[in-house]
């Protein structure tokens, strides 16, 4: 099988797989299991043998003509490198697991069809803009991730949570697309070609002739789809969809996608240093502002959420100081930890009972009755804080590294000053980070919330991808920083003296504050017992998350909760916590921009259309009703009346001559 043809399969075999599933969900229920997890899987295998072909040398580049336009052809065009090829093992990966994970966590969900469905036809599309060479092909993946985000965050569409989630996502990320569009027309338009190969080209003979407003309208796509500052605000609230949901989106597609365009363009980004300083100013204030919200969560998952966005800030700032290898090495490490942490979110929320909605400071007493989920989260938020050895510090130590590295004047693909935001912000970060995991690790194993009933043990298909996950989250860092220079562009990943001490030394420091705080207030709260709660009827991890989003309350009971007195982050924080706990109040911000003058506008043209325009059509539609009512009052049907008129009208018009004779 030549390699383009395996290309062509890798992201194909997902597609058919949801048409399949979509096609027999109600005539062969029976058949919808093995259509979503085994095309998934068969593509995994796929991409892990094209990668293996590959092998970081030259790119593969396969291109045919898909639409004549007259000017700008748009092609079906493959490009792929070292990059593509490890980022679709990654897609292939999580997806896998999430498929197989599903079955067992939405195994009583009637809309598991389409829930499957929709996870295949979104990997389908990652893997699309992974392998695209022509931008314009890239948009189609771009927007079908984006209606499949809207579908499956709104999977339990009873609630009005997840209905208002899925709207928020879709239009948020829609924000972004509209200057995203008009800034890869006007890229193709200085570069003469939507294939991704000929702008790279164009960029590097300088024949672009707007770099900055490109590269800026291209930003505020990216913002959107990757969530960073400031159109991030859609991402925490999607966490009312499906937890396994919630691990693809954050862990391999969608927001992914936007750090992987920005790698495949960079030099586009490169050449304008102002919007290089803009990707690391919006990369710093992603970092630190959503480091601070994520301590002030009690939602085990909108914690996950936030940090989501601060990792996905690393990746930008990487990007930012021009280091694109440095980039693609958090995406693939964070992939596998973030996604590790969400399914074992999900185990956890089903040993507690309860949804992830303000779960944290209920749970209690689960490191005996989950020890899958206990031991693998725990590798997870170590990977997550960047504790050597586990992979984040790699990946995160290469980011810190690659800022030092612009700031000690050995590059000149990216201002100092972006070195200076990527490294002080990546440090404050990584001081929050280790505090959150802490924070996150203490509550959920160590907290002192009322046992919930026991649910039993979790299906065998949700622990057994939490230990599949647990490798890459342990031992792809150390591997894969000595490996990846060759697969990327040749510079060294290895972790740097200065920034290694740095970066471990703050977030210990996070971690043991945290503990100590904990210690203290948890001290402080014995003196106030949490309430006894009532009994759940068991029933699977999927059913239990909707019905507690449904009613507003813990799955296991209608009692209600006082904040946690022990919650670390409270002290830590202090007066900062009501605000970082409502994400900076941006949703009431952007209310009062956006929101309420659109709604008063709109409430003006339905005035102006009811009592101005509609004034006039009616009085339109009354003066003819009026007329046909006068003369309707003359047809009496009476002969006599008639002919009488008849006389009368002669005898005037009789006059009338008479008159106008006698004048003359």
């Amino acid at each position: 099988m030549t390699t383009t043809t395996l290309a062509v399969l890798v992201p194909l075999l997902p597609l058919l797989g949801s048409a399949a599933g979509l096609l027999l969900g109600r005539t062969a229920p029976g058949f919808v299991r093995p259509l979503a997890v085994l095309p998934t899987l068969t593509s995994l295998v796929l991409a892990a043998l094209l990668a293996a072909r590959q092998g970081g040398d030259q790119a593969v580049d396969a291109a045919t003509e898909l639409a004549p336009t007259g000017s700008v052809p748009v092609e079906l065009a493959l490009h792929i490198d070292g990059f593509a090829a490890l980022v679709a093992v990654l897609v292939g990966l999580v997806a896998s697991c999430v498929q197989i994970y599903s079955t067992g966590y939405l195994r009583d969900d009637p809309r598991y069809p389409s829930y499957a469905a929709l996870v295949s036809l979104f990997t389908s599309a990652m893997l699309l803009v992974v392998y695209s060479g022509d931008l314009i092909v890239l948009l189609v993946g771009w927007e079908v991730m984006g209606i499949c985000s809207y579908f499956l965050v709104g999977h339990y569409w009873e609630t009005p949570e997840a209905r208002a989630a899925s709207l928020k996502a879709f239009l948020v990320t829609k924000l972004g697309d509209v200057p995203f569009l008009i800034g890869l027309f006007a890229l193709a338009t200085d570069a003469g070609s939507f294939r991704i190969s000929r702008v790279l080209a164009a960029v590097a003979s300088g024949s672009l002739e707007h770099p900055t407003v490109i590269a800026l309208l291209l930003l505020a796509g990216v913002a959107g789809k990757s969530a960073q500052f400031p159109l991030h605000t859609w991402l925490p609230d999607a966490m009312a969809g499906p937890t396994p949901v919630s691990a693809l989106i954050h862990a391999a597609t969608m927001v992914a996608a936007g750090v992987y365009f920005i790698a495949r363009l960079l030099p586009v980004f490169e050449a304008s240093q102002a919007a290089m300083v803009v990707l690391a100013f919006m990369a710093a204030v992603t970092m630190a502002g959503s480091g601070l919200a994520a301590l002030a969560q009690d939602d085990i998952k909108r914690v996950l959420a936030y940090s989501t966005i601060g990792q996905l800030g690393y990746m930008t700032g990487a990007l930012a100081v021009g280091d694109r290898g440095a980039a693609v090495f958090h995406l693939l490490s964070h992939g596998a930890f973030k996604a590790l942490l969400f399914l074992a979110a999900g185990v956890i929320i089903h040993a507690a009972g309860t949804n992830s909605l303000a779960a944290m400071s209920r749970m209690g007493k689960l490191r005996d009755r989950v020890p899958d989920a206990y031991w693998t989260m725990t590798v997870a938020l170590l990977a997550l804080a960047a504790i050597p050895p586990f992979s984040g510090f790699f990946s995160k130590e290469a980011v810190l590294g690659a800022a030092e590295h612009v700031i000690g004047g050995h590059t000149d693909h990216a201002p100092t000053v972006a070195g200076w935001i990527v490294l002080v912000s990546g440090l404050v970060t990584a001081l929050l980070t280790a505090a959150y995991a802490m924070r996150l690790w203490l509550l959920a194993f160590r907290g002192r919330g009322t046992e919930a009933p026991d649910h039993g043990r979790q299906p065998l298909t949700m622990t057994v991808v939490l230990w599949v996950l647990a490798i890459p989250s342990l031992a792809l860092g150390g591997f894969f920083f000595r490996v990846l220079p060759d697969w990327f562009d040749g510079r060294d990943l290895g972790p740097t003296l200065t920034t290694s001490v740095l970066g471990t030394g703050v977030a210990l420091v996070g971690g043991i504050l945290t503990y100590g705080a904990w210690r203290h207030t948890t001290a402080l709260a014995a003196r106030f017992p949490l309430g006894a709660v009532a009994a759940h009827p068991e029933g699977d991890a999927g059913l239990v998350e909707a019905e507690a989003i449904a009613s507003h309350r813990p799955a296991y009971g209608d009692i209600a909760y006082a904040p946690d007195p022990a919650d670390p982050g409270r002290l830590l924080l202090g007066p900062l916590h009501r605000h970082a706990a409502a994400g900076f109040h941006l949703d009431a911000v952007y209310s009062a921009l956006f929101v309420r003058p659109v709604q008063a506008a709109a409430s003006l043209v339905r005035f102006l259309d009811r009592e101005v325009v509609e004034t006039y059509v009616r009085g339109a539609g009354a003066l003819p009703r009026w007329l046909g009512a006068a003369v309707r009052r003359a047809q009496t049907g009476n002969v006599q009346t008639y002919v009488s008129a008849l006389l009368a009208g002669t005898v005037v018009l009789a006059v009338a001559a008479v008159l106008v004779a006698t004048g003359a």
